[in-house]
């Protein structure tokens, strides 16, 4: 699988690149910017762009600006947000912008080799991916007039694996429960937040969405 990473910290650039090579990405190149990020994808597009979401010349949201031109140009390639710090609203944009193909992780989640590299797969699959610590920190700020608060505590549990963006059969073994069960329990979310299926059925998506938006 290929890849493009692109960060301001040479250091963390560099432990970046070798981590990835060593799990069997192959780097097609670096960047200390978004701008130079963009350019590297138009020059031979990745399978998936690795982007901090921090970058020159701002500071700001470079990271994320970049992952957003890279999608309108590319719309076939993945793009993974690395961020030092928990912050919702970056993620929900994603999650709003996008119909799937993106993640945003946690920089320490590097760490996690296997993890790491699955993560990075399952956005180049087309699949969406939230740091687990986001999606704790969500759930911690629920308010009684939540939107979700007609869910039971297992359909939370669900819909909380929903928003880190496993499928049915891997929430299934996460919670230790049948497919079965698990279709079950996502059809009543469904049911409860008023989601009925459309001609693209992307409830899933508008589901995490509310979970989301609950947590601001």
């Amino acid at each position: 699988m290929r890849v493009i990473v692109a960060d301001d910290a040479l250091l963390f650039r560099e432990g970046l690149t070798r981590v990835l090579a060593s799990i069997g990405f192959e780097v097609l190149g670096v960047a200390g910017d978004g701008e130079e990020a963009v350019r590297l994808v138009g020059q031979d597009p990745p399978d998936v762009a690795v982007l901090d979401l921090r970058m020159p010349p701002g500071h700001g949201t470079e990271g994320l600006e970049a992952a957003v031109r890279i999608r309108e140009r590319w719309p076939s390639v993945g793009v993974l947000l690395l961020s030092q710090y928990v912050e919702a609203h970056y993620a929900l944009r994603l999650m709003t912008e996008f119909e799937g193909g993106v993640g945003y992780l946690l920089k320490d989640r590097v760490s996690a080799l296997e993890s790491f590299g699955q993560d990075l797969r399952r956005v180049a699959a087309g699949e969406t991916v939230i740091d687990p610590e986001l999606v704790s920190l969500l759930v911690a700020r629920r308010r009684e007039e939540d939107p979700l608060g007609a869910l039971s505590e297992r359909e939370r549990d669900v819909l909380s694996l929903m928003a880190q963006g496993l499928s049915n059969v891997a929430m299934a073994e996460t919670l230790f429960l049948s497919t079965k069960t698990i279709e079950a329990n996502v059809s009543s979310i469904f049911t409860k937040l008023g989601l009925a299926p459309d001609a693209r059925d992307h409830r899933r998506v508008l589901a995490v969405l509310t979970f989301l938006r609950g947590g601001g």
